[in-house]
Formats: C-alpha cells, sequence, structure tokens
C-alpha cells in the first residue's frame, strides 16, 4: 500500500489552521483556494472538484477537535483504497505544522496523487501567508 506523507510547516496558529482544516465544506475558500475549485456537502461527505477538472466524493470518517485530526475517506473505481488524515500541531504562538497522511491503493497512483499533494500544498502555503512584521 502507497504512503503520502505531507508536513507543511505554515506561518499561523495552530487554531486558525484547524479552524480551516474542520471547515470540511469550505475547502475551496479556506485552506487550498485555487487548488480545489468547488465544494459541496453531500449528508457525510463533500464532493470535491479540483483544478485539473477532476471530481471525488470525500466521506468524513472522524474530526477529532481535541486533537485537532480530521480523516477523510474516498471511495471510487478506481482507487481500492483512499484513507486519509489530517492534523494540526502547535509550534509556537503562531506557527504550526500541518501533518497530512494519505494511504491508498493501488501503488500505480501514487505517482499522481504525490503530484497533486505537492500543488494542494503550494495552495496551503499561499492560504496562510507569513504574517506581515
Amino acid at each position: 500500500m502507497a504512503s503520502i506523507h505531507n508536513d507543511i510547516p505554515l506561518p499561523a496558529s495552530a487554531r486558525d489552521v484547524w479552524d480551516a482544516v474542520r471547515d470540511f465544506g469550505a475547502l475551496h475558500h479556506r485552506l487550498v483556494p485555487g487548488f480545489v475549485t468547488a465544494c459541496t456537502l453531500d449528508g457525510d461527505a463533500r464532493i470535491v472538484s479540483f483544478a485539473n477538472g477532476s471530481v471525488a466524493r470525500e466521506l468524513l470518517v472522524d474530526c477529532d477537535d481535541a486533537r485537532q485530526r480530521l480523516v477523510y475517506a474516498i471511495n471510487n473505481e478506481r482507487l481500492k483504497h483512499y484513507s486519509a488524515s489530517v492534523q494540526v500541531i502547535a509550534d509556537g504562538e503562531s506557527r504550526c505544522r500541518l501533518v497530512w497522511i494519505i494511504d491508498m491503493l493501488p501503488n500505480e497512483l501514487a505517482p499522481y496523487v504525490q503530484g497533486q499533494t505537492k500543488e494542494a500544498v503550494a495552495a496551503m502555503q499561499r492560504a496562510f501567508p507569513a504574517a506581515a512584521a
């Protein structure tokens, strides 16, 4: 099983980043604007439209405020397994790390997903620019 790990330093408080992560239906506005162009809620799932034209239905598995950790899954015809966790970890008052781990099958799709995560990380970094000095 392919496992993709992203440990993303962000120049924002853990509280602010977690608030954006946990806002499950606002992915396109608050966490990865530009990378995700639309996001609509459908019960416990969100329908996500990406800038490259692909669409995914992401099922909310868990949202744990105490641990600042969100888990979601994708189940479609291309992916036999896709489970992802996003956890926000404080690094002082005005910085944090976002740890995003994806476990997936088939392994052959991992390079594509890794490329997409690199674009998502860049969008996150734009969404949380360093505070002006």
